[in-house]
This record gives structure tokens, C-alpha cells and sequence, in this order.
């Protein structure tokens, strides 16, 4: 596979202008998507390969993204583990994750990651309908996210999950989950993704000790699985509010790519880690909301801040936002932070 701007960044070794992508850069604020959502459900949206290339590619066409990334949803692994899924309107499971006896409901294994085999069809269509010079980009939920969803149903209860620490309910959720989780990780690679993310947005809902001792070790175990499978393809981690102290912990596994949310001073973040990684992120998504003049202002300053760093810290950089797009954002602010990014840095 030739490298693009998007595998250049990862590997830290980008000559040219950084990359750009949007995490959500296919959703409610376009309408490309809700011309599609006027015919089919979000489920079909995902489920169908055809509609989930169209839809990932949507935003490539309008905007000039650097990058497609796969349209699907991080919940469908329990939704194979047999926790069923809907959505009215937002994401429902048919059961929830109270105790250790609950996890005989189940079913894990890498044999389940067929049951996702049609995000991995909706890869190979995406990949087969963009540029070269565009990259690809697979996803998974961190499989504390996953967890905190399967017990609380939302990655904002985290609270609610976090007995599930100690009583034995998160070691046996994760020892159903991690080779199907891998093996979903590596389909999507072999469908064609540069990069296989993995967001992990409730991560930051825990304290600093129990990040370090709970998440990254099983973050670790997921990782070393997804190598046996696929030696190369670079891993990307997003987990929402974390920081500093959060990202020193991932220390020593094998993470290509650190995605920070909009929290960070990014001028910073970049001189301070891009001898480790590549830094994803992380203009405020809040700040697309704002009047058009408005927004370039403020996002020309952190531009013009990178701008100045050392050509070392741009080669590890990949430019987007600290989450996702929010769903009022209007699609000229879009246009216009693509096309700001291609002046300044050219």
C-alpha cells in the first residue's frame, strides 16, 4: 500500500502539509447523510456496505478530507456478543451487565468477529473508491468504553460500572471480548485501513490510579492480541479526558498515534510528545459553532502556534478536532477549517 499524508503523520515522517480528517466528519451536521437517513435507518447506514461506503466517502467529496474513515458504530462487538442493539434514537441494549452472573449471557470468542464482517466489506468499498493520496482509517470502541456501555449503558455512567471493577464483572466482560475485538481490528486492516483506531471516551471518567492499573493493562492484553494478527498496521488511542499523566501510562505499547481532546494547549502537547508518538486532535468542537470570522480567528492562532514549532513536531501531526463534529455545525465552517489548514501549511 503507497503511503499517503495520513500514514506519513503516523509514522512521524510527514514532509508535507499535515493531514486532515474530522472524528465524525460523516454524521448529522451534513447533508449528504440525511439525504441517505430520508431512505434508510442509521442501522442500514451501517449494516449495508454499499450505503456505509457512500456515507464514509460523502464527506471526502464536500470537504477534501485527507482521510475516510470506516462509517459504522462502536457497539456492534455486543451486539455479536449477543447484547442486541437498537436505536431510539440513541444507542439501546436489550440487557445490561449487574453482576458476575450476567456474563453467562455472553458469547466471546474471535469466531464472533464474523458477525462484523460488514463493516470490513464496507473497508474494501470505501478503499476501492478513494484516491491514493487519501487514507483510510478503521475504528473500535477501548474495551473499557465497551465495558462501561455494557453495564451502564451510556460511556457517561462510568460510575455506575466501576463496582464492576471489583467484583469480577470487568475481568470476565474483557475475557469474552478481547480476540473478538482484535480479530474485528484486524479484518478491518486487511479490508484496507492505514489506521485501526481505538476510542476509549469513557476513560476519562476514572482517577489517574485506576486508568494506569485497570485500562491500560487490559489495553495492553488487546494490543499484544491484535499483533498476532496483524504485525504492522499503526493503532491509534483516543480516550476523552485524560492528560498528561493518563499518557504517560501508555508508555511501551505499541500505539502509533495519541489523540487528545480539546482540553490541551496542542502547540504544546506537540513539542512535548511527538518523540513518542504521533498526536492526533484537537481544535474545540464547540468553536465550529461559532460565527464564521469567529472561528477562523481563534483557529488561525493555534494553527499559527504549530505553525511555528520545529518541522519534526508538524511531521507528527495530524489535524482535526478533540471529538467529534457537533450535530448543529454548519457546513461552511467545515469548508472553511479544511481550507484554512491547506493555506497555512500548504
Amino acid at each position: 500500500m503507497s503511503e499517503n499524508a495520513l500514514t506519513a503523520a503516523l509514522a512521524r515522517r510527514n514532509a508535507g502539509r499535515p493531514p486532515v480528517w474530522m472524528m465524525r466528519q460523516a454524521g448529522r451536521y451534513h447533508a449528504h447523510y440525511q439525504s441517505l437517513k430520508r431512505y434508510v435507518d442509521f442501522m442500514t447506514l451501517c449494516r449495508d456496505p454499499a450505503f456505509a461506503a457512500e456515507t464514509a466517502m460523502g464527506p471526502v467529496h464536500e470537504f477534501n478530507f485527507d482521510a475516510a474513515i470506516l462509517f459504522s458504530d462502536l457497539l456492534f462487538p455486543l451486539e455479536a456478543m449477543g447484547m442486541g442493539l437498537r436505536y431510539d434514537p440513541g444507542p439501546k441494549l436489550d440487557f445490561h451487565l449487574r453482576e458476575p452472573a450476567d456474563l453467562s449471557r455472553l458469547e466471546g470468542g474471535e469466531g464472533k468477529a464474523a458477525l462484523l464482517s460488514f463493516q470490513s466489506d464496507a473497508m474494501r468499498l470505501t478503499r476501492a473508491r478513494l484516491r491514493p493520496d487519501k487514507g483510510l482509517i478503521g475504528f473500535v470502541g477501548g474495551p473499557f468504553t465497551l465495558y462501561v456501555y455494557a453495564a451502564a449503558g451510556s460511556h457517561e455512567r462510568a460510575a455506575q460500572a466501576l463496582p464492576g471493577l471489583a467484583s469480577g464483572l470487568y475481568d470476565g466482560f474483557n475475557e469474552r471480548l478481547l480476540d473478538l475485538l482484535a480479530r474485528n481490528m484486524a479484518d478491518q486492516a486487511a479490508a484496507g485501513a492505514d489506521n485501526v483506531a481505538v476510542l476509549d471516551t469513557a476513560a476519562g471518567e476514572v482517577d489517574e490510579a485506576t486508568f494506569r492499573d485497570r485500562i491500560v493493562p487490559v489495553l495492553r492484553e488487546l494490543l499484544a492480541r491484535f499483533r498476532k494478527l496483524d504485525a504492522h498496521t499503526p493503532v491509534t488511542y483516543y480516550s476523552r479526558g485524560t492528560g498528561p499523566a493518563q499518557w504517560r501510562a501508555l508508555d511501551g505499547l505499541p500505539i502509533a498515534c495519541l489523540g487528545i481532546d480539546w482540553r490541551h494547549d496542542l502547540a504544546a502537547v506537540l513539542a512535548e510528545f511527538t518523540d513518542r508518538w504521533c498526536i492526533q486532535g484537537n481544535v474545540d468542537p464547540d468553536w465550529l459553532l461559532l460565527p464564521q470570522a469567529e472561528m477562523e480567528a481563534r483557529v488561525s492562532e493555534v494553527f499559527a502556534r504549530v505553525r511555528a514549532l520545529p518541522a519534526a513536531c508538524r511531521a507528527a501531526w495530524i489535524s482535526g478536532l478533540g471529538h467529534g463534529i457537533l450535530q448543529k455545525t454548519p457546513e461552511g465552517n467545515v469548508r472553511r477549517f479544511v481550507q484554512l489548514q491547506r493555506e497555512v501549511f500548504g
